[in-house]
């Protein structure tokens, strides 16, 4: 129910081997444990403290922190991991672990690949690819806020249980589908906290930009797509690992082999589906991200594909919906 509609979402653990992996960084390397909000946090059920929300007031509670760092083992723990990052670090983070595992990792059409005497660096390489991730997040967030501010301008979730709160208790009367109204989510949100507010799980509650398109899910759809264009998506991952229940270690995967390009895909659905486990963006405000995202990303590709001096057969990645497809010579074609 949780994963995304990629091939790569359903085959393996919930979250992604990026996620997980120590990260190399010049010369250290990062343990990705971090200190992750308590269990039961839950903010905005309250009538009051949300009105005081929407009217710009600050938090009067902070989230509580446990002291043991751990790994992402559920959605509240990926919930927080999207609440601090920036547009591009996760990416960049998954290129450093790809970058690490040697020419095999590199796409087929890389013209460094076995080279015993060149590397790409500056065209192929890892500096090609690191700045191609910025410039992919940036455009995939220029996109989200065009769609948010110019076209679209949907209501975030913490508003429309509002509204929701505002109708069934008599306040007010809005036109919301029955189907709304009457549904299970809507009746335990009463029982549990004797309104039909939403929980948030941050403090500040939503952004207060609109919805629609998620602005994570542009950016994720944007790197990733960077990535498969860069690495070799068939190549399976070595000593894939999963967390423990508690997130307090990892432990080998058992199951059957986990390949680069399908780990991508689930990283981007992750990060985009976070936001949703939050309660801060609606399903479709992610997974249609994701596809604006991509488009973007296959854009600056074209628009890079003119610019290599190397003799290159072009950029060959699956899309978000399946499709294989090559860049070249500044044009797009299904292969």
């Amino acid at each position: 129910m949780f994963r995304g509609e990629t091939a790569g979402d359903l085959i393996g653990p919930y979250i992604s081997q990026f996620l997980w992996l120590e990260v190399p960084y010049g010369i250290k390397t990062i343990d990705q444990r971090y200190r992750f909000p308590g269990p039961n946090q839950h903010f905005l059920t309250d009538f009051a403290e949300w009105l005081s929300c929407q009217r710009g007031a600050q938090p009067s509670v902070k989230l509580q922190f446990d002291s043991n760092p751990r790994y992402i083992c559920s959605n509240r723990e990926l919930a927080e991991y999207v609440h601090q990052d920036f547009s591009f670090q996760t990416y960049l983070n998954a290129a450093l672990i790809m970058l690490r595992l040697g020419g095999e990792a590199l796409s087929p059409t890389n013209p460094y690949r076995g080279s015993r005497t060149q590397f790409g660096d500056i065209t192929f390489g890892n500096k090609n690819v690191l700045s191609l991730l910025g410039q992919a997040a940036l455009l995939g967030q220029k996109s989200a806020y065009y769609h948010k501010w110019l076209v679209h301008r949907r209501l975030r979730p913490e508003c429309f249980a509002g509204r929701i709160e505002v109708h069934l208790s008599g306040r007010n009367s809005y036109d919301i589908d029955h189907a709304v109204l009457s549904c299970d989510g809507v009746a335990r949100a009463k029982a549990a906290h004797g309104t039909y507010l939403l929980p948030a799980a941050f403090p500040e509650g939503c952004p207060t930009h609109p919805s629609y398109q998620a602005a994570h899910a542009t950016n994720a759809g944007a790197c990733a797509t960077i990535l498969k264009a860069f690495f070799n998506e068939d190549y399976p991952i070595p000593h894939p690992v999963e967390a423990t229940a508690d997130g307090l270690d990892l432990v080998a995967w058992k199951g059957q082999p986990l390949s680069l390009g399908n780990e991508i895909n689930k990283l981007a659905n992750n990060v985009a589906l976070g936001r949703n486990a939050a309660g801060v963006h609606f399903r479709s405000d992610s997974i249609n991200g994701l596809l604006v995202g991509e488009e973007q990303a296959l854009g600056l590709l074209c628009d890079y594909s003119r610019t290599y001096n190397e003799r290159f057969s072009g950029f060959v990645l699956s899309t978000f919906r399946g499709e294989k497809v090559k860049i070249a010579g500044g044009r797009l074609q299904t292969v």
